[in-house]
């Protein structure tokens, strides 16, 4: 939107973007932040290691080993961060025309995107498979045909990117999720909302798996792509870091007694 300042920069605008699973190529579904979040609260917690309560009661001595225990950080700090989203559809509700979703359900599209990364992948195949089960005589002798055969995978929630700018594309888990809706359309559409999100940042491990042959499985796009964004945004961070001796080197200079 225009501000009257020709010279102003553009505001990059905030993104998650799940991306589904059953395409070879994943398709993703871009979720854009209506509006930036005023702000966002990130905390870092690192690896906890074993007290020395707990050695002496099981037996084992922490004598010679406590330094190096006190140090431990064999994987990455866990990051977890929360943000606060305003849906408002009241500028598309004057543009019907141009706005069609928007004119019918208000947010309710944005609010059920997001939802959606709460829940489990559903294929195609698994759709499918759902509903002829459905059409089956009690679902039985199906039940018990797959309990026959090979397990069933896990199910997984999508993979999802939280896009913050360049330097922070990382992918992500929703761990928390509260909707407050404060207006509604005359079908109880809800035309505004705030969204309360929590996430928690998915490091490389998360993806890691082996087969049933005890090899690692190799990752699907999806998934390496999420994993390249983490290593992407963890070389800027270092670089960053690097960076800051700069500042390091003029400080002590500003000491000395000159």
């Amino acid at each position: 939107m225009a501000n009257g300042y020709s010279r102003s920069p553009v505001l990059l605008k905030g993104a998650l973007i799940r991306f589904d699973a059953p395409l070879i190529i994943p398709i993703p579904n871009i979720i854009i932040f209506q509006y930036n979040p005023e702000t966002v609260s990130r905390t870092l917690t690192p690896y906890a290691p074993p007290s020395a309560d707990a050695g002496a009661g099981n037996g084992t001595s922490s004598s010679g080993s406590g330094d190096s225990t006190a140090r431990a950080q064999p994987f990455d700090p866990v990051e977890s961060f929360s943000l606060r989203l305003v849906l408002d559809a009241s500028d598309a509700l004057e543009k019907p025309e141009f706005h069609p979703v928007a004119f019918v359900s208000g947010v309710a599209d944005r609010i059920a995107a997001l939802e959606m990364l709460l829940y489990p992948i559903t294929e195609g195949v698994e759709l499918l498979f759902n509903v002829s089960a459905s059409l089956g005589a009690g679902g039985a002798s199906i039940s018990a045909g797959g309990a026959a055969g090979s397990p069933v995978p896990p199910r997984t929630v999508p993979v999802t990117l939280f896009i913050w700018g360049p330097g922070r594309i990382v992918p992500v888990r929703l761990t928390s999720f509260t909707v407050e809706e404060q207006a509604f359309s005359p079908l109880l559409y809800p035309t505004r909302a705030v969204v309360s999100a929590g996430f928690t940042v998915l490091t490389p491990s998360a993806f890691e798996r082996l087969g049933e042959d005890g090899a690692p499985v190799l990752l699907k796009p999806s998934e390496a792509f999420a994993v390249g964004a983490y290593k992407f945004t963890m070389v800027q961070k270092q670089i960053l870091a690097t960076a800051n001796l700069a500042n390091s080197v003029e400080s002590i200079i500003n000491m000395l007694p000159l």
